[in-house]
């Protein structure tokens, strides 16, 4: 069986589950011009309805903006990081029925605008791997560990933008939170993952930037939970993490024991 090393930490391991955005790929790079689209066009239907503005509304999704109101980083434990797609949903709705409009059809609106803003996503295909990934991807496969992701987004959409990246080749299984009925930080996603993969939760590793992923992966019994946390501070908010690194490059697959 093949070691897994993050930080100090060493392990043998046959399956390694991949939290998919801020972990397999750069969040902000992917969702950050996503969110701010979507945001543009709630602020512009509230206004023809005669309603104020959201107020600091970049912080309603837990986005950090820089004095040119330009994305400069995100809440690692907020909405758009942690929430799932109907979450963040509910939340922009609830801005609409604020201002008068009847809850299902705020809801409505709100995923029309969803659908704009993911209509732009797909044109700029924006999806960046984050750095060493394709070592660790490469080194996996060589050793025999079986990959799969497990994320809050769909499916679909995750074997879509794994296709953008050049790096579903790697993964033998694919669970969005269209699959199981409780997502992250419930154990259902780990355990479909390892069930499919035809590995017990004991021999894999789960890898995640969110504490959510830490608990999915402790509940589901996993050998070790990694948290990545590429500008550090980690340990504040991946509390259940066995090992916190800061690059892909501070974990290695080393030969069979």
């Amino acid at each position: 069986m093949a070691i897994v090393q993050a930080g100090d930490r060493s392990v043998p391991c046959q399956a390694i589950l991949f939290d998919k955005d801020g972990t397999l790929l750069d969040f902000m790079a992917l969702w950050g011009e996503w969110a701010m689209t979507l945001l543009d066009l709630l602020d512009s239907h509230l206004e023809l309805l005669g309603a104020r503005r959201i107020d600091s509304r970049a912080a309603l999704l837990g986005l950090k903006l820089d004095e040119r109101q330009q994305i400069e980083d995100y809440d690692k434990t907020g909405p758009l990081a942690m929430g799932s797609e109907e979450e963040v949903t509910a939340l922009l709705a609830w801005q609409l029925y604020a201002a008068g409009v009847p809850w299902n059809e705020a809801l409505i609106q709100v995923r029309q605008f969803s659908s704009s803003a993911m209509i732009e996503l797909r044109k700029r295909r924006n999806a960046r791997p984050m750095p060493g990934l394709a070592a660790l991807l490469e080194a996996s496969q060589s050793q025999g560990i079986r990959l799969a992701v497990v994320t809050s987004d769909t499916t679909e959409a995750a074997s879509e933008h794994l296709s953008w990246m050049g790096i579903e080749r790697y993964f033998d299984v694919v669970v969005g939170r269209d699959r199981v009925s409780l997502g992250k930080p419930f154990p259902e996603m780990a355990v479909l993952a390892c069930r499919e993969l035809g590995v017990s939760p004991e021999h894999a590793i789960v890898v995640g930037d969110s504490n959510g992923d830490m608990q999915m992966g402790k509940q589901a019994g996993v050998r070790m939970t990694v948290g990545l946390a590429p500008d550090g501070g980690g340990e504040s908010y991946l509390l259940d993490a066995d090992a916190v690194i800061r690059s892909f490059r501070e974990m290695k697959v080393l030969e069979e024991a």
